[in-house]
């Protein structure tokens, strides 16, 4: 494997985290959003990953099955960003503009303890991936070193 098929791979997984952070924050930013422009509460989304070079229509044990797994480049990408349909927490508060005819409001389904912990997570995969990428990048340098 090439210093930039490495440096790829590791790009990738930095984007890839990147996006999963901006979706958790967008979360969070939303988790009191009772109303939105498709009307009712916030839906929280998140982020499935899968292997650069595999085809999504086809899941990796069928593919390995029919040798499809030859061609894999390593990295990641974004399969696609899923909105949980689940409910949220319903509050009873008839002083709210967002209030049904019972006075309930349905809040969005996010979880901020969740959210953080996904949170976490996120940071930790980016500063691997930009610890692998800088781990690439001082062996670039010692190889060209050795070449004085």
């Amino acid at each position: 494997m090439s210093f930039l098929e490495s440096l790829r791979i590791g790009s990738s997984g930095l984007t890839a985290q990147r996006l999963r952070l901006d979706l958790i924050s967008n979360n969070i930013a939303n988790a009191q959003t009772t109303r939105t422009a498709k009307g009712g509460p916030y839906q929280r989304q998140d982020v499935v990953f899968m292997p650069e070079g595999q085809n999504a229509s086809v899941p990796q044990a069928v593919a390995a099955r029919r040798g499809g797994l030859t061609n894999l480049q390593g990295g990641v990408q974004v399969a696609e960003i899923i909105t949980d349909d689940s409910t949220g927490p319903r509050v009873y508060d008839p002083t709210h503009p967002d209030a049904d005819a019972n006075g309930y409001v349905n809040y969005p389904n996010v979880d901020i303890v969740v959210e953080m912990t996904n949170m976490l997570s996120a940071t930790r995969s980016y500063e691997a991936n930009l610890a692998a990428v800088e781990a690439v990048k001082r062996m670039a340098l010692k190889a060209l070193e050795i070449g004085r």
